[in-house]
């Protein structure tokens, strides 16, 4: 009976492997709930939850997700923190462009499609800077280069890594009725979650220059 018990409910068995990809996710989304809260630091806090789902894809599904999230967030935090902050600056201009050309006659409003495009790509490129950020140690040029080479190298994913980061938020502001059972979902597993099945999609193409998982990871910087 011992035995049969430990089977299903084993580290390998596959109730096990759920319960802990679960709690890596929880884990994961808290931290990253709370080091969003000064809004400054949701860059570091992005790629910190990145590193945890990229590492527990690729090395280990009962990580302690706290730990390796402390890990990425410190390890990557000037650049992930001067991309963000660069990024907040650059929307906050876009949004002022496109409140401006909106309120304007009918021949100025055109120019709102254009500024739409030049958002979602800007948004696209910084949502592959994240996992880019998280996978591998490079200088700021270099992670934006390869971001934009990781879009790049496949559109069609890019769109869907874009639509899985956007859409969902976007819908969630639209449906102001279940406010509540959104705000649930998004403190306890809704970011890591969208996190987790874009590092799938991404994990892939990073493998081909990343090492071998055999090799050890003693620094814990990268995954």
């Amino acid at each position: 009976m011992k035995g049969w018990m430990q089977g299903i409910f084993g580290e390998d068995s596959l109730i096990g492997r759920v319960t802990s990809r679960i709690w890596i996710l929880f884990g994961a989304n808290l931290l990253f709930v709370l080091f969003s809260l000064p809004i400054v630091t949701a860059g570091p806090a992005f790629v910190a939850m990145y590193h945890v789902c990229l590492k527990t894809l690729r090395w280990d599904n009962n990580l302690n997700p706290f730990r390796e999230f402390w890990k990425g967030f410190v390890s990557n935090f000037k650049q992930a923190l001067i991309i963000w902050l660069g990024a907040l600056a650059a929307f906050a201009v876009l949004i002022l462009d496109i409140s401006f050309t909106v309120q304007t006659e009918e021949m100025v409003r055109i120019f709102r499609y254009p500024l739409y495009l030049l958002a979602g790509f800007f948004l696209m490129v910084l949502f592959h800077f994240f996992p880019v950020c998280a996978a591998f140690s490079d200088n700021l040029k270099g992670l934006l280069r390869n971001a934009l080479f990781f879009a790049a190298k496949n559109p069609v994913r890019a769109l869907l890594v874009l639509f899985l980061n956007a859409g969902p938020m976007i819908w969630t502001y639209r449906d102001l009725v279940r406010i509540p059972l959104y705000a649930f979902v998004w403190a306890c597993i809704g970011f890591s979650g969208i996190a987790m099945i874009c590092s799938r999609l991404l994990l892939k193409d990073f493998s081909i220059y990343l090492p071998d998982v055999s090799v050890p990871d003693e620094t814990g910087e990268n995954v």
